[in-house]
């Protein structure tokens, strides 16, 4: 058997690649990975089960939670929640594992199993592969009042959420701001409303009625275009947009303009600097984000540190040194004191609370990013695994980051599973970005041609 995880859990076609019977097994494997720390202490395992409004979750949630209660684990059903809100539970309530049926901004006809150990962290490399390890091993099975048992949550861990999301802006009310929400149809449906409004906004929804099939189709922050029109036409201060797990966030301006995570990034790391909880004076990125943000950063004196792309290396890297703040371009930002992973609805609180206290529009807050040009160009049928080697490559590469110096960048990013290297460059002038990314592109085509 090939590899199940990838870079966010498993995830692929429901029922298809995605089956009941995958979810069964790995639930089973993980009651005994993660689970196991609860025996130790001395208590029955328990774990938190929530998921997005696919309707194939409905019959994967109902695997996972079998599994875990066959192995032992008594499990706390929460039904549709954000990943972020399933994460935070996880920790708030001291159980053992968490799982999460998503597939985050994945069409509908996808989903995904996403574990998550004590305390709502994701799971490094050494944990899923101890997962799988355990796949269909042979175990002894408890019998009796040793099986674990299934508790369907009434509301109280939605509840539980919201309230502690509004509590993380600190008192700050949103009490005279108009805020557009297009929910996606997924699982923040009425969670993110819900805090917008406890926190004092006037809040406009589009997209908040999930039918087991809509989710992500034509909405959300992989398609703003709703979300801007809603804005515009409703007078609002400000929009946001989640996906379909809510882990990420995009915003629009009074005027209609998108806000991309870089922008929402900057905004926010401003924010904490001045009130001293941005540690270190650091803001972790990935090799995507716009060089506008870093040079914005720089001008204001915030260090910058870049990782893969990739919200978990976002996350390893903010643990590893204590950073309070990082994301991707994407909008999965991480505010490192108040979650444990990417969540949306609480990245759309504290922007919008940034309105609220320095009385700015969210256009001018945003305007201390300003994006470069940036032309990205997939070259396919190409040798990945020489781009490094390839001299002549390499030297085209410093000719043309030498050509565009401080107000340009070059980044050449093979694909992991694909004979594929995506080219990307960015510029003072799109012109330029186009000319430079086309010239690389030609160059890689001809040096790494199969």
């Amino acid at each position: 058997m090939g590899r199940l995880f990838g870079t966010d859990g498993v995830r692929g076609l429901a029922n298809r690649d995605v089956t009941a019977e995958v979810a069964l097994d790995l639930s089973v494997a993980a009651a005994h990975v993660l689970g196991s720390r609860g025996e130790f202490a001395g208590h029955r395992p328990r774990a938190v089960v929530g998921r997005d409004p696919r309707a194939s979750g409905e019959f994967l949630s109902a695997a996972v939670a079998a599994g875990l209660a066959s192995a032992g684990v008594d499990v706390i059903n929460v039904g549709v929640l954000p990943t972020p809100a399933v994460a935070h539970l996880t920790g708030a309530l001291g159980v053992d594992l968490g799982v999460v049926l998503s597939a985050s901004h994945n069409p509908m006809p996808d989903n995904g199993i996403k574990f998550l150990s004590r305390g709502g962290l994701k799971l490094d490399d050494d944990l899923e592969q101890a997962i799988e390890a355990r796949l269909r091993e042979d175990w002894e099975r408890p019998v009796g009042a040793d099986v674990g048992r299934i508790r369907t949550d009434t509301g109280q861990a939605g509840e539980r959420y919201v309230a502690h999301l509004v509590q993380t802006i600190g008192g700050t009310s949103l009490a005279g701001l108009r805020i557009a929400v297009d929910c996606a149809n997924g699982a923040a449906s009425e969670v993110g409303p819900a805090a917008l409004r406890e926190a004092g906004a006037d809040v406009v929804v589009i997209n908040a009625s999930p039918d087991g099939r809509n989710i992500n189709e034509g909405c959300g922050s992989t398609h703003p275009e709703q979300l801007q029109a809603a804005v515009v036409a409703s007078g609002a201060d400000l929009g946001v947009a989640f996906d379909g797990d809510a882990d990420r966030c995009l915003a629009v301006d009074h005027t209609g303009a998108l806000v991309d995570g870089d922008q929402i990034m900057g905004v926010l790391a401003l924010a904490m600097r001045e009130q001293g909880t941005l540690t270190q004076d650091t803001l972790v990125v990935t090799v995507m984000s716009n060089l506008g943000l870093r040079l914005a950063m720089q001008a204001a004196g915030v260090r910058t540190v870049e990782t893969a792309v990739g919200d978990r290396y976002v996350l390893e890297e903010m643990r590893a040194h204590g950073y309070s703040l990082g994301g991707e371009q994407s909008g999965h930002v991480i505010m490192a004191d108040h979650a444990t992973t990417g969540d949306g609805t609480l990245t759309a609180l504290h922007l919008a609370a940034r309105v609220a206290r320095t009385g700015q529009t969210l256009r001018d807050l945003a305007g201390v990013v300003r994006r470069l040009p940036q032309t990205l160009i997939n070259v396919s049928g190409v040798d990945r695994t020489r781009v490094q080697a390839d001299e002549p490559l390499q030297a085209a590469v410093s000719a043309a980051a030498a050509e565009l110096g401080q107000t340009g960048r070059v980044l050449l990013r093979p694909s992991g599973t694909e004979p594929l290297v995506r080219v990307m460059v960015e510029a003072a002038t799109q012109d330029d970005a186009d000319r430079v990314a086309g010239g690389l592109a030609d160059v890689v085509k001809a040096r790494l041609a199969l």
